[in-house]
């Protein structure tokens, strides 16, 4: 049956509730007034005002990753477009479930380059699962559907729909239609017996695990059979919070800046089960790894889509399902105990420890004592979320995530990512602490989006981890072009009037035995806070000084 007639831009709403969508991120555009004069009403969907586009895609991707329903977010054409592709594209890269809704000039302007026109299909169709433009308005419920379909079915990932003003403000008698089901793709019976055949017999196994479409069960499941069977399991960048790091079963992360003992690991294992992965740069250190296509490990690569089932890599065993599938497949059949295999997971656990093992940092604030401490006063249900940037080896190498800890960061490498995720995070469970790693220069990127925390009241405590420069780019150049330095050198405002300013809380630490009380402070404040931490540009990664790397 049909509703009663209105504007599309209230039928989308509608179809966004029927949906379960219950926040969507946005700028405001006159490009899409109806969809917005739609929010009007819409009392059981929060409106959250970001302050760029950029901001609104990030956090609509950190939602679904957070989450795993898809994020919305709303932006207008043409720049707005082009301000929010940054999200787009790190959901694609990290395969998160989002979708864009864009404004669109009128269908009847198109091709005339008109005002803030762009062919969004061209422009965002190497970033996103799917692209497309409504020009009928009975037509709405249909793309809507299809696009949670989209978002969330196989490999998770971006949508981005276009909404041409025309047909967004036309009257309508189109029914919003129903709540989508998305299949999840089960392993065949016979796939799983022999994978674990193969791991069975195997003498130095390794579980990689990563990728979107997790769940709270699924995480429990891969701790369950990992442990049950005496199986090491590394999580791939960026996805550390998969797998119990307290688990005597977990190795460490198969990253950036991967360990030693992390790629011997890899390198040395003869049978790995790759749970979700999709075998990126970062994972494979810069596919170095694995020979391609045909690696010397043996290779069982689960994964709910088929087209990253030998991408790159020809598994001997490829097994079309959705890991959580997998894993609920062997749930109850543990692997008989082996003495090699059990030796093999503590030699890598042992590994994984001696990852903790710092020196001294140089200056007066240490942030190997820093994130001890973290470590220690966070709660369980903390959720820790960074941009790109050096500083982020603090958050992603050093804190241990326990099984209800998540971490929201870019597997593309954005900057700026941390702050929206940390808004779009608290803004999800206003109860929950919510941390952001920022540095200097990640921060001012997107560190307008605390007045969208402030709006909303979800304000998060960020950690600006101050060395005034852009440290990635430093290191690369002194590694590079020793004393050589150009562009990377930053002049700061000053952080904690800019925080004050927004109604947070807060202040600078510049030593190691202030934090513990600042820190306390920040999580007593009822509208967030801000610490900056001065941070010696020397102690640039963890294990070498700026001087070490330059080779003075």
């Amino acid at each position: 049956m049909s509703e009663t007639a209105r504007h599309a831009g209230m039928l989308l709403v509608d179809c966004l509730r029927e949906q379960g969508v219950e926040r969507v991120f946005a700028v405001p555009g006159e490009s899409y007034l109806a969809a917005l004069d739609g929010m009007h009403d819409a009392n059981d969907i929060e409106l959250v005002l970001t302050r760029h586009e950029g901001g609104a895609a990030f956090m609509a991707e950190a939602h679904g990753k957070l989450t795993g329903q898809p994020g919305i977010a709303m932006v207008t054409r043409g720049p707005g477009a082009t301000n929010a592709s940054i999200g787009v594209h790190t959901a694609m890269q990290d395969s998160s479930p989002m979708i864009l809704f864009v404004g669109q000039i009128a269908t009847w302007m198109r091709d005339r380059e008109a005002f803030q026109e762009i062919d969004y299909r061209a422009f965002f169709g190497s970033v996103a699962k799917w692209v497309t433009e409504v020009d009928d308005p009975e037509r709405l419920p249909e793309v809507v559907s299809r696009a949670f379909h989209t978002a969330l079915s196989g490999r998770p990932g971006p949508v981005v729909v276009a909404l041409p003003e025309d047909m967004i403000s036309s009257a309508t008698n189109a029914a919003k239609g129903m709540a989508i089901r998305v299949a999840r793709p089960a392993p065949d019976p016979a796939a799983v017996d022999e994978a674990m055949a193969m791991l069975a017999t195997a003498q130095r196994p390794l579980v990689l695990a990563g990728g979107g479409g997790w769940t709270d069960s699924g995480r429990a499941l891969l701790k369950e059979f990992a442990e049950g069977s005496g199986l090491p399991v590394s999580c791939v960048f960026r996805f550390q919070d998969l797998m119990d790091n307290h688990s005597p079963n977990y190795v460490g992360d198969a990253g950036v800046g991967m360990s030693p003992h992390m790629k011997q690991m890899i390198g040395e294992a003869d049978v790995i089960l790759a749970l979700g992965p999709r075998f990126g740069e970062s994972t494979t250190d810069g596919y170095a790894l694995f020979t391609a296509p045909d690696p010397v490990q043996k290779l069982i690569h689960v994964h709910a889509s088929d087209r990253e089932i030998g991408k790159i890599y020809q598994p001997v065993l490829p097994i079309h399902a959705h890991p959580e599938s997998f894993l609920t497949a062997v749930s109850g059949t543990p692997l008989a105990a082996s003495e090699t295999r059990a030796a093999w997971t503590a030699k890598g656990r042992a590994g994984y420890e001696t990852t903790f093992d710092l020196p001294p940092q140089p200056g007066a604030l240490d942030m190997g004592a820093v994130m001890r401490h973290l470590n220690d006063v966070l709660p369980q249900d903390a959720i820790l979320t960074n941009g790109a940037g050096n500083f982020a080896i603090w958050p992603n190498k050093l804190f241990r995530f326990g099984p209800n800890q998540r971490l929201l960061g870019p597997q593309s490498g954005a900057m700026g990512a941390g702050v929206p995720a940390a808004v779009a995070a608290k803004a999800h469970d206003r109860n929950r602490t919510v941390v952001c790693f920022a540095g200097d220069g990640d921060f001012q990127m997107t560190g307008m989006e605390l007045g969208a925390a402030l709006q909303s009241d979800c304000q998060p405590i960020v950690l600006i981890l101050n060395n005034g420069m852009y440290g990635t780019i430093r290191m690369h150049q002194e590694r590079e072009y020793p004393h050589r330095t150009a562009g990377t050198a930053i002049t700061n405002p000053d952080f904690v009037q800019l925080g004050q300013a927004f109604g947070y809380h807060a202040e600078r630490v510049t030593r190691t035995e202030d934090f513990a009380s600042a820190f306390d402070r920040a999580m007593g404040s009822a509208t967030g806070a801000v610490l900056e931490l001065m941070i010696d540009p020397e102690a640039i990664t963890p294990r070498a000084t700026l001087s070490q790397i330059r080779g003075d």
